[in-house]
């Protein structure tokens, strides 16, 4: 039954980024022709060669294995794409301009894309959109292209990408079940079909279209705003002199609390975007999201106040902020992942920036940025990024940081401070004073 649905439908994947290649490669994995669409050539070329995504795990050897056996085919044209297949899945991301939502993206492909729809053609929309996208800019978009009716000439379904960057092609198949949605009971069966195909756990059918892409918001105001709690938290265990860690691990032994991690800052085209979804959607209904909105000042003043803390441990060891030397270890908005968008580490570099400090920032799996200010080096070289450092400050929970200690450096000055804003460092192997955890109280 599986082979039968697949061998009749070809699917075009129109954005091939960490999220968008991990679709094409689930279709792939599963038997599916796959034609995958993206604007950077440099990235094609990449999957070509087969040297892309190497942090996420199975896709590049599927991608060459289906390149192989001509079941995989690239491009950058996404009207001759949407031509050739009869699914297509838009994955293109939805970011922020100017704190507003920039749904550019989205509504360029679907303009392309309805330039090649054809009657009996499917199309899913996966990024985080506001309530009502699907139905209110996605429909109207396809049907004045291509002159068809949604649900009697072509469907329409909103299946919201739930993924973990550097594992997710595991979630798509096996952790969670596919929420979907459809514009009538024709798109919704059709959804259904499909994606029990892929989904280990099955699907979660939503009514609406607007209530699936609501859902999605919800999982990552959530995660926002438990992170907010968080770091106000680990403040407080900071001024009263406690450890914030072990009072979360207690805490967390309660199957009702869950409180997640404090740390540098919020990053990635996910947690920090989500909120200011709702709350500029909210807005247009005159509904105020007053706890969003506060979490997300928490959140977006978290590079500071961390770089503000470890300015006092210079001070606190007379070491004069102006032209202080800094490593600042990872940019990649989270631990193991290549991704930059929204990370941290460029409010960190620019707040130290601002107290005159000279910066560097290491990072073993980007090599190169075009936002870091020209006077900031990048380097994968651990030992060239912390020569002569006075400071030490872990933006990024890569996992070969938490192997550092004070004598990892002995090219460095012995007085060489950290900050560990992410609390990956074991605090045994530090000398009384030379390590500043957030969270942890220093009364």
């Amino acid at each position: 039954m599986i082979k039968q649905i697949l061998s009749k439908k070809v699917f075009a994947i129109y954005g091939l980024g960490n999220v968008g290649g991990s679709i094409a490669a689930v279709w792939l994995r599963a038997g599916a022709k796959v034609i995958g669409v993206d604007i950077s050539k440099t990235l094609l070329t990449e999957i070509q060669d087969g040297i892309s995504h190497k942090k996420e795990p199975f896709l590049s050897e599927t991608f060459s294995k289906s390149i192989k056996n001509k079941s995989f085919f690239l491009t950058s044209d996404g009207i001759d794409a949407s031509k050739r297949s009869s699914i297509k899945i838009i994955v293109v991301p939805v970011g922020l301009k100017n704190k507003k939502v920039d749904l550019s993206s989205v509504i360029q492909v679907t303009k392309n894309i309805a330039k090649g729809l054809k009657k009996g053609d499917t199309v899913i929309l996966s990024p985080s959109v506001p309530p009502g996208t699907t139905e209110k800019i996605v429909l109207p978009i396809l049907e004045k292209e291509s002159k068809l009716k949604g649900e009697k000439d072509f469907y329409l379904i909103y299946n919201p990408e739930r993924i973990f960057e550097g594992r997710a092609v595991k979630d798509i198949e096996e952790n969670y079940p596919a929420v979907i949605s459809g514009l009538g009971p024709k798109s919704l069966k059709i959804a259904e079909n499909l994606f029990r195909i892929i989904s280990k756990k099955g699907v979660l059918k939503m009514p609406t279209l607007a209530e699936a892409e609501a859902e999605k918001l919800f999982e990552g105001a959530y995660r926002d705003v438990n992170i907010a709690l968080a770091n106000e938290l680990a403040e407080y265990c900071e001024k009263i002199g406690i450890n914030f860690w072990e009072t979360r691990k207690g805490a967390n032994s309660q199957p009702f609390c869950h409180l997640h991690y404090p740390g540098t800052g919020v990053g990635g085209l996910c947690i920090p975007v989500y909120p200011r979804i709702i709350i500029e959607n909210a807005s247009k209904f005159g509904k105020t999201m007053s706890l969003l909105e506060y979490s997300r000042r928490i959140n977006d003043n978290m590079p500071k106040k961390c770089v503000d803390d470890a300015i006092k441990m210079l001070l606190k060891n007379k070491i004069k902020p102006k032209n202080a030397k800094v490593a600042v270890l990872g940019l990649g908005f989270r631990g193991e992942v290549t991704d930059t968008r929204l990370s941290p580490t460029y409010d960190v570099v620019n707040e130290f920036l601002k107290k005159e400090c000279t910066v560097t920032v290491h990072d073993p799996y980007i090599f190169e940025d075009t936002i870091l200010p020209k006077s900031v080096p990048l380097t994968k070289d651990l030992v060239t990024a912390t020569q002569n450092a006075d400071l030490i400050f872990i933006s990024s929970d890569h996992k070969i940081y938490s192997k550092l200690d004070s004598k990892s450096f002995s090219k460095g000055k012995k007085s060489i401070l950290f900050f560990d804003g992410r609390n990956v460092l074991n605090p045994k192997l530090f000398s009384s004073g030379m390590l500043n955890t957030i969270g942890i109280g220093k009364n």
